[in-house]
């Protein structure tokens, strides 16, 4: 049955080829011009950094350091190639299916991908409010989650068991999932070590992200959960409801600008007693009434059984991994192909590999960032 074209797609399809001859515009009407100049090449703006950024900042050169030497590109800072690899990458783009606080979430409540770009709002305010390289904080921030499984934290309590010394999402990310990416050494160590428990990362922007994460975390985890019905504003401690608000709004804006006037008056990366003390009473709030609810426990020792389950079927039926999966290493190949895994995806081979019932699939809250 052929049915006729609509007429936005037909509109669509005139504009195949653009607008003009010689100079082909995006529209018949554009009129936006620049002073003809050539491009501003890299060289040029790596001059530039030079200009804006505090002298501690981390400073683009050439290609960059990276595990693999590379050319450098023409027109794009090191840190700026880094960022567009992690935004075209397989796994940036799964963040979307993946846990923050909701398995299964509504279409309002955060995923991995949608924290990934908050933490990178927070991170790039502060850098930019710092004077500081605002491409490698948006880097480091973009691609700090790309070692996260599915069904959030509880992922790394499952493979803890198959990988020596543990699993640790930072680590994971930076030197196995985005290692084909050949990114800098210094996007790899903030995404290696933005978590708390970590050692400090070896740049400022590194540090800020660390910050940033957290400060994200705290206030849309807590949005997400009074949305859902877990908690209520007014049951906020004092010292957050006066301090820093009681809207995710109100709570970035004081948590963000008082790293931006610590770090300028002191020099270290940090936070005032006063506003550390609040942020880390939220902190404490959302650990208690939301990450730690029976509910979440329960959730997450429902991923914990799913996802150890599914590396052993792998470890048993090697011949069922993709062949990308398949290396000297099974036990390492098996987690990562799980670890890559989607929340709908672990769980669907979960009931079609294992037999779960569809009943005990977890859904609701889950444990935090």
């Amino acid at each position: 049955m052929n049915e006729p074209l609509l007429p936005r797609t037909k509109l669509w399809a005139a504009t195949m080829h653009g607008h003009g001859n010689d100079l082909i515009s995006a529209h018949s009407t554009s009129q936006a011009r620049v002073t003809a100049r050539g491009a501003r090449r890299r060289e040029a703006r790596e001059a530039l950094e030079r200009l804006q950024f505090v002298s501690e900042a981390t400073f683009a050169e050439g290609a960059g350091e990276r595990p693999r030497a590379e050319e450098p590109d023409p027109l794009r800072t090191c840190f700026e190639r880094d960022r567009d690899r992690i935004v075209h990458s397989t796994a940036f783009r799964r963040l979307a299916g993946k846990t923050q606080v909701v398995v299964y979430p509504t279409d309002h409540q955060r995923t991995r991908l949608t924290h990934a770009l908050e933490v990178a709002q927070a991170a790039v305010a502060m850098a930019r409010g710092i004077g500081v390289n605002v491409t490698l904080a948006d880097a480091i921030a973009l691609g700090h989650d790309c070692g996260h499984g599915p069904g959030g934290h509880a992922s790394e309590d499952a493979f803890d068991q198959f990988i020596d010394g543990g699993y640790d999402h930072g680590p994971w990310g930076a030197d196995v999932v985005l290692a084909e990416l050949n990114l800098t050494v210094q996007t790899l160590d903030g995404i290696r070590n933005h978590s708390w428990s970590r050692p400090a990362p070896a740049t400022v922007e590194g540090e800020i992200v660390s910050w940033a994460d957290r400060i994200a975390y705290c206030a849309h985890d807590l949005e997400d959960a009074v949305h859902a019905g877990i908690v209520e504003v007014s049951e906020l401690p004092e010292i957050v409801r006066e301090v820093a608000g009681t809207s995710r709004r109100q709570q970035l804006a004081t948590f963000i600008n008082a790293v931006i006037d610590a770090t300028s008056l002191h020099g270290c990366v940090g936070m005032d007693a006063t506003t550390a003390e609040a942020l880390g009473e939220l902190r404490r709030f959302n650990y208690e009434r939301i990450y730690t609810r029976p509910e979440s426990l329960a959730q997450s020792h429902t991923v914990v059984r799913v996802l150890t389950d599914l590396v052993g079927y792998y470890l048993d039926n090697p011949d069922a991994l993709p062949g990308e999966y398949l290396h000297d290493d099974l036990v390492r190949g098996a987690v990562a192909y799980v670890g890559g895994m989607t929340d709908r995806f672990a769980f669907e081979q979960a009931k079609i590999l294992l037999g779960w019932d569809p009943k005990r699939l977890p859904r609701g809250i889950g444990r935090g960032a």
